[in-house]
């Protein structure tokens, strides 16, 4: 057996591949161990727990699903940003299914702040670059944003009709463009 384990990436990607095959009951130390060819303890130097390599997890496949394209068009208009983020929510989907509707919030329970903590960072980020697609958007009409209104309460909208499609698992984006259209073109 291999006592070394190469990085911590490829014990993430060991459980990225057994969620994948087998659902989240799959991960545990001892499996991602058996499935990277490692002992136990070459797990436990990189996570002293099973809630730490599970939260470290859930951040991977987050990152996995919505890991922004550089550069891609999908980030210069906010119509395209949100076809973008519709298809790549359809993509975990298919990857991981479950994870959007019952493990990851899942993490939201008082006993996992950890994963919590991580899952909450990626969806700040996810809606910070929504509130930078709007003002870069040439699109969006000069007088759309007010006191009232501003980009980052109507990304904060856009990311909240995004998590209740992921619930649904309604990967069309079309009612979200026409709320776009209407409200800042």
């Amino acid at each position: 057996m291999n006592t070394v384990v190469t990085s911590k990436e490829e014990i993430l990607k060991a459980s990225r591949e057994l969620i994948r095959r087998q659902g989240w009951d799959a991960v545990s130390i001892r499996s991602v161990a058996a499935a990277c060819g490692v002992s136990v303890g070459s797990i436990y130097n990189y996570f002293d727990s099973k809630a730490a390599l599970m939260a470290a997890a859930v951040e991977s496949v987050w990152h996995e699903i919505f890991h922004r394209p550089e550069d891609g068009p999908a980030f210069h208009d906010t119509q395209a940003c949100m076809t973008w983020l519709y298809g790549r929510m359809e993509y975990g989907g298919r990857q991981y299914p479950g994870f959007f509707t019952l493990h990851s919030l899942g993490f939201l329970q008082e006993d996992r702040p950890d994963g919590r903590r991580r899952m909450q960072q990626t969806w700040q980020h996810i809606q910070e670059e929504l509130r930078s697609v709007l003002e870069r958007d040439a699109r969006v009409r000069p007088d759309a944003f007010t006191g009232q209104l501003t980009a980052e309460k109507f990304a904060g909208v856009l990311f909240s009709l995004m998590l209740s499609a992921l619930l649904r698992r309604d990967y069309d984006p079309a009612p979200v463009l026409e709320i776009i259209r209407r409200t800042v073109y």
